[in-house]
Formats: structure tokens, C-alpha cells, sequence
């Protein structure tokens, strides 16, 4: 067990000069007597407090015995007392605290009445408790009092005489930490049956305490605590008594104890310290759900076992943090965001989870004595299939930059029981087969069986007279339960450890019983399939009617219940709706949880009876908008009968929603009726549909784009009628990426060098501070270091969702181009190309034939390039299948050149750029998305720019594509004459660029293409200037950190302030 003194003190920090203050003391006192020779002996006494008993021991010292010397007795005594166990083990632990023991046995000690003993090196020791005989009788009397003629120059004197007890010393040292003094010496005296114990204390400045109504309040505290049996009432137990961070009930937490507060404190006690960080505590922790929860006997389990008990034992560190956190938030009731995503890209959680926490590498210490490696273990965790691609990895970046930024934030979503899909490829065709994430469980969700909340569909509305007014009552048709699950996401550096609640259907409790008591088994079946079906599948094929129902269905269910469980919170607070803005704060993470709109003044409406003015006016307050669609076609909209079928209650608000609007509308622009039609929420035409976007910006305060160009496509074309309308609402708030995430968790090496060369590891939290890098960007010593892997061959990669207007196809295209002129290459010629490695990965959705075909046309000439002897290794190309976030954290750190080559104007901002970036690798890129502010923050020499810009496309497209390139014909006609087979198969994709239907400008930017390709084979081919480019491109990378992300919204968005949990707990 882990021992410490009943004398508490802190290890000092760094700054502290004085070794007085740097370690605590504790005295030895004896008596003279005489022993049976008549010489003159000693009696010593020593006293040991730990929490769970109190120790004296005792043994006489004789000068006429060589054995009962005070040399020998103190070596004696020493033994007796302390057992000193495998120092090695104390040195890994987290413990903040220093425990004096006896020193070595050669030290010699003066006669006096108080002989001092110092020691500043930590042990773990074993105590033997004292025999009965050896303690002092229970009665006791108290005395207190402040003797200033002795006092210290390191504090205040305060003197006790009592007879001893068991937990007294526990009990004195646990008032003077409620009452915030410091102990900074004392010394224990023993007196016949009594001990007399010297306590010299500082209040909290370090200040001796001379204002004697604080003095008598000071005595008169201990001795009601003597007296009473040691209670006190804010708990005495100090957190160098357990040697570890105590989570006291009191103000910290803001923790009422109730009527019943004994109990409350028993309970506290009963676990009033955070889990021990130490090899032992954490391997004690993993045997136990090795054997308790993972239910595998401990002498005999594999590495997923191995690794479902450790992930369950960083989620227990992950839960009280937790837990904690929501208690502080609780009682400093600050405004809160609520950040409603309908996708995330959670990735892998363990790496992520213990590099927050700062125990990375005491569980890995802890593994490596069990047997494993914790590498190892965490290959056996797979991603949570949550999202699809930049968006869903998004709002994974975001959360972490909350938690680590003190954020007060709840993030909600969907809990996906099959994700997107399993991307199988056979033959080099894509196959998709479902994504069975949570056959084994998960175990970093928390399944909160008592938040649950009924979401209705289907029915019809009535209308009804409560106190004699007209309101409006939904009758459903059909209920479904949402069921929260609780995922925690720690920050980095501090205790804030936030929560994604995500929401699984369940079959309502109600109509399940009543189908299952009239007999009606098989409807009973059905309806529980129909309300796990909601939340069964991310982004349900739409294109049947059955499809655009469920993904409706999605959308509502996701709203319904985290409106009704952020509401509940702000009700257990609050009683007055007009402080709900100041308390709340909606993101809309794009369109799909923009019906979030309408259940708010639903819920305001006819459940809380706000009136429409009321609740409309708290609506507009609390939502804000983020727009991620670039064109038109990528807005959604719902048919309104498709939407007054499900949900009739919300079409009636949308109408009256759009109604109020168009009326104001008119005032402000007079009768513009083709602007009012653009502008209308209600699309009129062959399907009446919502447009869901416009609903939003009708609502929101603040809508963003999310890169300075797409935030100007937003204003000049998008929403160009909004903006001239409420040009104060639009902003831009550029993407980011956690580099916490995307360095520190997948590229260590690069994390230990940056803390190198800069000095700290600060960077890790202020990512601003790796623009110190372009210091040392031309020096040889660090480029040297930076080229850790070979530069033999260049590693060219594309990952991203497979789509014509990623223009995947142009860099097929281009790497058969590269084949081509090799082959047509003299041998001599060879020497000079500059080897590649092309790598490209993605997805193509179920129903995209056209993205499907670019996949197999990848595979089709990777066979025929990768089995050409005379290319050899100057030229590969690899497809990598089921690219997700973890695959991303193997392949990002290995590249040397990035390519993001979609056409200008069609990518909103593309955060994939930004990883890449930070871990150093060069971009080959479009004008598009974040790459203007790439360029404007590395310059343009540092990367790789072609293409027409975002201004010429549209003229481009008008004009109709000039006459191809003869390069680019070439190699379209070898893909259409079967060079790499499937001729016919093919001919529909070559149809794309070929015959003036370029309308993804492929043949336009293939010259300009094949430029930025000879350039980048040109830089490469000078390893010092490629190198100081990638020091430049990390340099440059601070700007595109989510956690300026997160720190923009919050201050000019969302209206929060940071809320961070004191560190001590």
C-alpha cells in the first residue's frame, strides 16, 4: 500500500529555493531513565499516522549496551517500522506528494529532547502495527493554545496535548485543510499517556496567522473536532494522507449533501481519492475487468480480452472526469453549447483517450510487466462507424478542441448500429457489405438506461381549449424511445473531460407490451424492428420513398430527443424561459438537424404554452448555422408530403414559420416575387418541397462558411438574397484539425522532435507556437533529423471519397501519362526519373456508378503497371480499400506529397489538406476550399498550385472545353481501346471528359497538372530545399488547428467562456 505521513507537504515546484521548505519533518522525542546497570538510558518514541491506523513505537536505549545504542536502536526501530519494497516501481508513479521515512542507518542523532529527522526521497513502505500494550489509554483530554513566544519564523505555533487515538493526527491535519492553512512543520512529543503535538502553520499566502478572532476560531475548530471523534464537516481526509487527488463533496464539485449527510459523507470517504495512475494500480485495475467485467480468468486471456479490460480501465479514469466535469458545470451553470452533428469520426479512442489524460506511458509500463504491449492492444480496437468522410471527422476534431479548451459543451448525434458500409474489393470492383462495429461491444460508451424520451410520428393534430385558449395537440400515431449512450471525450491538459450522447431507437415500452398481451406477436416484432431500423444504418439509400421516410425519420428522432434532454437540463436550473438564450446555445452542424428549428417551437409552443412572439423570439437567439454545401444540388430539401405525413405538427409550424417571413419579407423588399420564390422556405413546384437551409437562415443569428472562399460563394451566390437582407448574420469560420489527433496520436516521432526544437511541449495546446520551426527550417542539423525515412522514392497519395469533382480520374489519368513516357524512355533516360509510390484510397457511394468505375479503373492499371518489368520500381500504384480514420493515421504521417485536385469552386474547405500539412507533406492542389489560406499562411513556393481558379470555371463551362491536350487524348484513347482491359466497361467513364462533356474541367487543367507533377519531381529531387518545404508546410500549419476553430465560435458565435475544472480536484 501506499504510506504517508500524517504530516502534510507538498513537493515544491521548481522555483522554490529554500531547502528548508523542501521536505517535511518528523521528530523523535525521548525520556532519560536508568536501566538495571544504573546507567543512564533513553526511551524513544515514535508515532506514524497513516489512513487507516495509527502506529507508536517505542524501544530504550542503554550506553552500557553496544545493542541498545541510539545507533543501533534507531536501525532497530527503523527496521521494525518500515519494510522499503522496490523503489524502481515508486519512481514511474503519478503521486505529487513526498513521504519522509527514516534514513539510512549510519546517520547519527543528537540526545536531545526533539531529534529531527529529514529525508527527501520517496519510498513505498510496509508499517507493523503497534502492539495493544504500546498504545496509550482511550480516555483524553484536550487542550489548544498558541504560544507566541515560540514561534517559528515558517508560521504560526499551535500546540495540542491529548491522549492518542487512532485517526487523530488524520483528524487535526484534515481542519487545517478545510480551514485553507498550510502546515509547514511539527513535531509529536509523548508525556506520560499524552502526546504533545506542534503544529507550525501559514494561512494561505504563506503568511504567519497573528489576528487573534482567526486564531480562536482556529482552536476553536480543533478542538470541536477532537472532541466530537474527528468529524469534520467538509471531510478531514487531506489529500497527502492518501498520497493521491481527493474529490471532496464540498464547493469544488458544488455538492449538496442533503438532510441525510452523514451518509452522503460515508460515501465520499468510501471512495473520496481519483484512481491511482501508478504500474501496480493500473495493472490491478486491468486484471480485475480481465476478470470481473471481460469475465476471462486472469491467468488465461488473449489480446482483444487484454484490451477490453484496458480500455475499460482508462474508461473508469475517463468516467469520474467526467462526472466531475458536469457536476462543476453544474454548480457554475455557464451558458453551454450544444452541437447537434448527424455524423462523427471518432476513430480509434484508446491512443487518443490516455495521450489526454497524460498516462500513456504508465500504461504501457504497466503492460509491458503483464506481457503485452500496448501497440499491440490498440491494433485490436476498431473505428466507430459514426460518419463518412471531412464532415463527420469534423465534428470529431471539434469535440476534442472543446474538451481540451474548457468549453462547457455537449455534443449529440446518432448511434449507427452498421455505420456507412465495409468497402470489400473483389476483382477491383467495390463491394459493400455492412459495417458490424459493435458485434463486440463498445466499451468507452455508457448506456444510460433512465435518459430516455419518447419521439413521436405519424397522426394527426387537434386542436383543444386550455384556459380558454386555442392550442394545438399532437396525436401520434407511432412512438419510438431514444435511449442515450454516453461517449466521453477528455481533453488534452486539462480535467475537462465532455460528453457525445448519441441516440439509439428502442421500441416504446407501452405498445410493445399491448401488442404482446392481445397476442399480436408478430406486430409486436415488427414495431421493435421499425424503432431499431431508425438508428440501424448511417445515410439509408434515398432514392425509394421507403428511404427518404427512414433518413426523415433519422433526422427527427436525433432532434426530438436531444432538444427534450437539453431542455430537461435547463429546467432542473431554471424556471423562466427568458433565460434560456443566456443559458443555450444550438450549433447546426449543416442542414440535417436543421428541424431542430421546428421542435423548439413545437416544445415552446404547445408543451411550455410560451405563445408564438415569445417563443419564436428565443429561437432566433439560440441557433446558429454551418453551412457546408457549395452548390445548389447539395442543399436538402423534403417534400412536404412527405413531411406532413410523418410529422404533421411540424409542417403547420414550418407554414407558419414561412408565412410570418414572406409578410416581413415583402415590407423590407416591396413585391420582387422572383426573389421571394428564392427565398421562400416552401419550394414551389412539380414536388413541394422544405427547403431546410432557408428554414435555417430564417432562424439562426449567425451563419458561417467554413473557408474564406466558400464563405464568399455563400454571400455572392449561394445565398446571395440573404446576405443582402441580414449581411450581419454571415461569417467565416475556417476548418480545422486536432493536432493532438493528427501529430501528437499518429506521428510521435514528429511530436518529439517539434518539443524538441522548440523547447516545449506548449505547442501541443497552443498550436500558434510551431510557427517557431521557420527559424530552424534552413538548419542542416534539423533537416537532417526531419528526413528520418529514405527519400528514395516519393509517396504520391489521394485519400479521399471517391467523386468526379475530387477528380480522382485526372490523377489516374496523370499516372498513366507518367507509365506512358516511361516506357517510351531510353534506359539511360530512367536514371533521372524520380521513383513514385501512388497511393489512393476512398469510397464511392452504394449508388455512384460513375465513382464506382474510377475505383476499378484504379485497380486495372495498378495490374498492369505494378507487373511491367520494365518500369519496375520507378512507378507503383496501390488502391488502399476501407479507408478510414485509423488507416488515415498510418498513411498521413508517410506521405511526401498530397494531392487535392478538385475542381475549383466545389470544395468547401477540404480538412484533409490540413493533416497533411501538419505532419509535413507538400500539396499538389487546386485554388479551392482552405488552400488560399494554405498559401497565405506557408506562401506559394512552398506547395504545388495549377488549375483554373474559381472565377474561370464558370466562363470555362460556357465556352465549352477547348480542344483537349494531345497528352490527355492519348491517354483517354488508351483506357477507350482496352490497354488495360474492360473496354466496354470503361467507356462510359472516358465519356465523362471525352466529347465536350468535361464538365469537371479535366481536360482543361491536365497541362497545367502535368507542370505542378514535373515541379514536385524537380523539388524532391533536391532533398535539402524538399525538406525545408516541409518544415515551412508544419510551420505554417498552427492557422488550421480546430482549436482556433472552436475559439472563434466561441467568442463571436456562441457567446461561451472557458470552464475549466480546478486541476486540484
Amino acid at each position: 500500500m501506499r504510506l504517508s505521513t500524517w504530516y502534510p507537504h507538498p513537493v515544491p515546484s521548481k522555483s522554490e529555493k529554500s531547502r528548508k521548505s523542501l521536505f517535511p519533518t518528523i521528530t523523535v522525542s525521548h525520556s532519560q531513565t536508568h536501566c538495571d546497570c544504573t546507567q543512564s538510558s533513553s526511551f524513544f518514541f515514535f508515532h506514524l499516522q497513516t489512513p487507516k491506523l495509527s502506529l507508536l513505537e517505542s524501544l530504550s536505549t542503554c550506553e552500557c549496551d553496544p545493542s541498545k545504542s541510539p545507533h543501533s536502536t534507531m536501525s532497530t526501530l527503523s527496521s521494525r517500522l518500515f519494510t522499503i519494497t522496490d523503489q524502481s516501481k515508486l519512481a514511474s508513479s503519478s503521486s505529487t506528494f513526498l513521504f519522509p521515512l527514516f534514513p539510512s542507518h549510519s546517520r547519527s542523532f543528537s540526545r536531545s529532547s526533539r531529534s529531527s529527522i529529514l529525508y527527501g526521497r520517496t519510498h513505498v513502505a510496509k508499517p507493523i502495527r503497534a502492539s495493544a500494550s504500546q498504545l496509550p489509554s482511550a480516555a483524553s483530554s484536550v487542550t489548544v493554545e498558541n504560544s507566541e513566544s515560540e514561534s517559528d519564523p515558517s508560521g504560526t505555533l499551535f500546540v495540542i496535548r491529548a491522549r492518542n487515538r487512532i485517526g487523530l493526527l488524520q483528524v487535526i491535519t484534515g481542519v487545517f485543510k478545510v480551514l485553507g492553512l498550510h502546515v509547514e512543520k511539527a513535531t509529536v512529543e509523548f508525556e506520560g499517556d499524552f502526546f504533545v503535538k506542534r503544529f507550525f502553520v501559514t494561512d494561505s499566502h504563506g503568511a504567519q496567522i497573528a489576528d487573534p478572532d482567526s486564531l480562536d476560531r482556529i482552536k476553536k475548530a480543533l478542538t470541536d473536532a477532537i472532541e466530537d471523534g474527528g468529524t469534520v464537516s467538509m471531510g478531514p481526509t487531506s489529500p497527502t494522507t492518501r498520497g493521491v487527488m481527493v474529490r471532496r463533496p464540498g464547493s469544488g464539485l458544488g455538492m449538496s449533501l442533503g438532510s441525510d449527510s452523514a451518509k452522503a459523507e460515508r460515501m465520499f470517504r468510501l471512495m473520496d481519492g481519483f484512481l491511482k495512475n501508478d504500474s501496480i494500480s493500473l495493472q490491478q485495475d486491468i486484471l480485475r475487468h480481465v476478470e470481473y467485467t471481460v469475465a476471462r480468468s486472469r491467468f488465461n486471456f488473449d489480446d482483444f480480452e487484454a484490451y477490453q479490460a484496458l480500455a475499460h480501465s482508462v474508461r473508469d479514469r475517463l468516467i469520474e472526469r467526467s462526472h466531475d466535469t458536469q457536476l462543476y458545470f453544474k454548480r457554475k451553470d455557464p451558458k453551454r453549447v450544444y452541437f447537434l452533428s448527424f455524423e462523427y469520426l471518432m476513430g480509434r479512442s484508446l491512443s487518443n483517450s490516455v495521450i489526454n489524460l497524460g498516462i500513456r506511458d504508465q500504461y504501457a509500463d504497466a503492460l509491458s510487466q503483464l506481457g503485452f504491449e500496448f501497440e499491440v492492444l490498440a491494433e485490436q480496437e476498431g473505428d466507430a462507424a459514426l460518419g463518412n468522410g471531412g464532415l463527420a471527422r469534423l465534428s470529431a476534431c471539434q469535440m476534442d478542441s472543446m474538451a481540451t479548451l474548457d468549453y462547457p459543451a455537449w455534443g449529440y448525434g446518432l448511434r449507427y448500429e452498421y455505420g456507412l458500409f465495409r468497402q470489400v474489393i473483389l476483382d477491383g470492383f467495390q463491394h459493400e457489405q455492412p459495417d458490424f462495429w459493435l458485434n463486440f461491444g463498445n466499451p468507452w460508451e455508457t448506456e444510460r438506461v433512465h435518459v430516455t424520451y419518447p419521439v413521436k410520428f405519424y397522426g394527426v393534430v387537434e386542436e383543444e381549449n386550455l384556459n380558454g385558449e386555442k392550442c394545438n395537440v399532437w396525436i401520434p400515431g407511432e412512438v419510438v424511445e431514444a435511449v442515450a449512450y454516453d461517449n466521453p471525450i477528455p481533453g488534452y491538459g486539462t480535467r475537462n473531460t465532455i460528453t457525445l450522447r448519441l441516440w439509439a431507437g428502442k421500441p416504446s415500452d407501452q405498445h410493445d407490451m399491448e401488442a404482446y398481451n392481445t397476442g399480436d406477436y408478430i406486430n409486436a416484432v415488427v414495431c421493435r424492428q421499425k424503432a431499431e431500423n431508425i438508428s440501424s444504418v448511417l445515410y439509408p439509400d434515398d432514392r425509394s420513398f421507403q428511404g427518404k421516410e427512414l433518413r426523415l425519420k433519422q433526422q427527427y428522432f436525433f432532434v426530438s430527443a436531444s432538444i427534450q434532454d437539453i431542455i430537461r437540463r435547463f429546467k432542473e436550473a431554471h424556471s423562466n424561459f427568458d433565460e434560456f438564450p443566456e443559458k443555450v446555445a444550438l450549433q447546426l452542424n449543416d442542414t440535417h438537424p436543421s428541424l431542430a428549428i421546428a421542435e423548439v417551437m413545437r416544445v415552446l409552443v404547445d408543451k411550455e404554452h410560451l405563445g408564438w412572439n415569445k417563443a419564436w423570439d428565443i429561437a432566433c437567439k439560440i441557433f446558429s448555422f454551418t453551412i457546408h454545401a457549395v452548390i445548389a444540388e447539395g442543399l436538402e430539401k423534403i417534400p412536404v408530403d412527405l413531411l406532413g405525413s410523418l410529422l404533421p405538427r411540424h409542417l403547420q409550424i414550418i407554414y407558419e414559420i414561412n408565412f410570418k417571413f414572406v409578410e416581413e419579407l415583402k415590407k423590407r423588399i416591396g413585391l420582387d416575387y422572383n426573389r421571394l420564390s428564392r427565398m421562400s422556405i416552401i419550394e414551389e413546384g412539380a414536388v413541394k418541397s422544405i427547403r431546410m437551409a432557408n428554414l435555417a437562415i430564417v432562424c439562426s443569428h449567425t451563419v458561417n462558411g467554413v473557408s474564406k472562399v466558400h464563405s464568399e460563394l455563400l454571400k455572392a451566390k449561394l445565398f446571395k438574397d440573404f446576405y443582402e437582407l441580414w449581411p450581419q448574420k454571415f461569417q467565416c469560420k475556417t476548418n480545422g484539425v486536432t493536432q493532438r489527433r493528427w501529430i501528437v496520436v499518429s506521428n510521435p516521432s514528429l511530436c518529439a522532435l517539434i518539443s524538441k526544437w522548440l523547447g516545449t511541449e506548449a505547442w501541443i495546446r497552443d498550436v500558434d507556437l510551431l510557427t517557431g520551426l521557420r527559424a530552424y527550417a534552413a538548419d542542416p542539423d534539423l533537416q537532417q533529423e526531419w528526413m528520418m525515412v529514405s527519400l528514395d522514392a516519393m509517396f504520391d497519395v489521394q485519400t479521399k471519397r471517391i467523386h468526379e469533382y475530387k477528380r480522382q480520374l485526372l490523377n489516374i489519368l496523370g499516372i498513366i501519362h507518367r507509365y506512358d513516357c516511361i516506357k517510351n524512355m531510353e534506359k539511360s533516360q530512367r536514371s533521372k526519373v524520380v521513383p513514385r509510390v501512388c497511393i489512393i484510397g476512398g469510397k464511392a457511394a452504394p449508388g455512384y456508378e460513375i465513382a464506382k468505375k474510377i475505383i476499378k479503373l484504379c485497380h486495372a492499371v495498378a495490374e498492369k503497371i505494378n507487373n511491367d518489368t520494365d518500369v519496375g520500381d520507378l512507378l507503383k500504384l496501390v488502391f488502399i480499400p476501407d479507408y478510414n480514420v485509423s488507416v488515415a493515421e498510418l498513411v498521413i504521417p508517410g506521405a511526401d506529397l498530397s494531392q487535392h485536385i478538385s475542381t475549383a469552386g466545389h470544395e468547401a474547405s477540404g480538412t484533409g489538406s490540413m493533416k497533411f500539412l501538419m505532419n509535413g507533406c507538400l500539396l499538389l492542389a487546386t485554388e479551392d476550399g482552405s488552400t488560399v489560406e494554405i498559401v497565405e499562411e506557408i506562401g506559394a513556393d512552398n506547395l504545388f498550385l495549377f488549375g483554373a481558379k474559381i472565377h474561370e470555371v464558370p466562363k470555362l463551362r460556357e465556352e465549352g472545353s477547348p480542344k483537349m491536350p494531345l497528352q490527355c487524348a492519348r491517354v483517354i484513347r488508351m483506357v477507350r481501346d482496352g490497354y488495360f482491359g474492360f473496354k466496354d466497361y470503361f467507356e462510359s467513364l472516358c465519356d465523362t471528359v471525352d466529347g465536350g462533356k468535361d464538365f469537371y474541367l479535366l481536360g482543361s487543367d491536365f497541362e497545367s497538372y502535368l507542370e505542378a507533377q514535373a515541379a514536385a519531381d524537380k523539388a524532391f529531387a533536391d532533398p535539402n530545399k524538399w525538406t525545408q518545404m516541409s518544415i515551412l508546410s508544419t510551420a505554417g500549419s498552427g492557422r488550421f488547428s480546430s482549436d482556433r476553430t472552436i475559439r472563434d465560435y466561441a467568442e463571436k458565435t456562441w457567446g461561451i467562456e472557458p470552464c475549466r475544472f480546478p486541476s486540484d480536484g
